[in-house]
């Protein structure tokens, strides 16, 4: 799925990479323990405004709902956020609990983020409050000696008891290591792909553990996760906040989430670098900001051999080749467009070398990886008609079809799907990695559910985002899993289906 300008998403995203589990008691210098410890950090900034971030840990009593108070000394302002509901009078910001959020136990730690203008040097906040209560200060004299030792903290979320199958093929299904068949259903969750190239964080909204957990409520069992190989890679031109290292941790870290809820993760390539400028182009920048028609050679082998060496020991986690090629735009011919998107090279109308999708099999097999792979076909993956003529070959055996459809695609209807989609259905594990409607209702996606579903193959819904019907497909208005009226036709029939 395309996604909406910069300029858009400016007004309805913010991100941090929210880390989970508690964190240790900041300890005074008489051993006590303050009643509430608040960590505070700047996760992104530009010229006139930031993305911030805070971090609460209740020490003392259970709380019912709480009320977070600080203030800003050079006239920050807080616009947005997220996980909390911001306010702010004159130099004071207050964050209260959401109606998802609002029990804090003792030791329990909650987390949520803001976006702010400002114009100054952005000093942090030195006093917070909570509930009234000062946080990071000593707490009244008590007369207990020694005090009770804390439990280490750990970044791991918590564990549910499910564990998401490793995958493999069998003939035309996915199956787990006891040969039972399993689909993929589930949503998609934006954000990796875009936010780290436009300098403004990591993920677009949060990805603590409540935030995953609210997905799973939803009776989902996979999450695919789109990602930019430059800031994988860690380009020169990524802020480095962003990208290499702290990308690929954060990256990491949402996929270890998604497992403990006991969902398959997918990790795909949805915006790579390479000019292309001719028909359908999504931007004239040579560099991973947009959809390209193809992926690249210059760094999307390096990418996927990257990738799959990180997750090679991890048959649960799937790997979606290329989001949505669309070659068959820039040739002239349909047996060019699919000798392009099977071989690379130097393809008729893409200024770039191409990376096809043997190349990119070749890379994530060379590691050793084992792992699923998905390609999806042409024109913006909606064209599987030739898949089977030109399918890679993937000495592991582990090779699936992707596919994605939208109200406004071509292939958008039961005659197309039983002409083009079947046949391949028949030899393959079909997965329709994206599928949705700009209706802002679900009637069409729940023919295309109908029909997957008749078939036992596996769908996800695009995209797990709070945006709305003007800038594309969103399941859910808050991140406490909320659904829009489009999103609740996916939940519901998710929550109705057996298993």
């Amino acid at each position: 799925m395309r996604h909406p300008p910069r300029s858009v998403l400016l007004a309805v995203a913010g991100t941090v990479a929210l880390v989970a589990g508690a964190l240790l008691p900041v300890v005074t210098a008489q051993g006590a323990v303050p009643a509430c410890t608040v960590e505070y950090s700047v996760t992104g900034q530009w010229d006139a405004g930031f993305q911030g971030a805070v971090k609460i840990t209740n020490n003392a009593a259970a709380l019912a709902s709480w009320n977070l108070t600080f203030d800003f000394a050079d006239g920050q302002k807080v616009t947005q956020g997220w996980s909390a509901k911001w306010s702010q009078s004159g130099t004071t910001v207050t964050a209260a609990n959401e109606s998802w959020n609002g029990s804090l136990g003792t030791g329990a730690s909650v987390s949520a983020g803001f976006i702010a203008s400002t114009s100054k040097s952005n000093a942090a906040p030195t006093a917070f409050k909570l509930n009234g209560t000062t946080c990071n200060a000593d707490p009244d004299p008590t007369p207990t000696s020694t005090p009770t030792p804390t439990t280490p903290p750990t970044t791991d979320p918590p564990d549910t008891g499910d564990e998401p199958p490793a995958l493999r093929v069998s003939g035309n299904k996915l199956v787990d290591d006891g040969g039972n068949s399993r689909r993929l259903l589930g949503v998609n969750r934006s954000g990796g792909e875009f936010m780290c190239v436009q300098g403004r964080g990591i993920w677009d909204g949060p990805v603590d553990d409540a935030s995953i957990k609210a997905i799973a409520d939803w009776n989902v069992d996979t999450v695919r996760i789109p990602l930019n190989e430059e800031c994988w890679l860690g380009l020169s031109n990524i802020d480095s906040a962003y990208g290499g290292t702290n990308y690929v941790n954060a990256v990491k870290e949402l996929v270890t989430r998604v497992e403990a809820h006991g969902m398959t993760p997918i990790v795909e390539l949805h915006w790579n670098y390479g000019q292309y400028t001719g028909n359908s182009a999504g931007c004239s920048d040579v560099h991973a900001s947009c959809q390209k028609p193809m992926p690249d050679m210059q760094y999307t082998p390096s990418f996927w051999t990257s990738v799959a060496n990180t997750f090679k020991n991890d048959q649960a986690v799937v790997f979606d080749l290329f989001n949505e090629p669309y070659p068959d735009r820039a040739t002239s011919t349909t047996t060019q467009a699919w000798q392009c998107w099977r071989d690379g090279g130097t393809c008729p109308g893409i200024g770039y070398e191409v990376a096809g999708m043997q190349d990119l099999v070749d890379s994530v097999r060379a590691t050793g990886a084992r792992n699923v792979i998905l390609a999806g076909g042409l024109a913006y993956s909606n064209d599987l008609s030739q898949w089977l003529t030109y399918k890679p070959t993937d000495p592991t055996g582990n090779l699936a079809a992707a596919y994605h459809v939208y109200n406004f695609n071509t292939c958008a209807n039961e005659s197309c799907w039983n002409s083009t989609l079947a046949p391949v259905a028949a030899q393959v594990p079909l997965v329709a990695g994206e599928i949705g409607e700009n209706t802002c209702s679900h009637g069409f996606v729940d023919q295309v559910m109908k029909w997957f579903d008749d078939r036992g193959l596996s769908y996800l819904g695009w995209t797990w985002n709070t945006w709305d019907c003007s800038t594309g497909p969103s399941l859910i208005s808050g991140y406490d899993g909320t659904p829009t009226a489009y999103g609740a036709g996916l939940r519901d029939h998710l929550r109705a289906l057996d298993g």
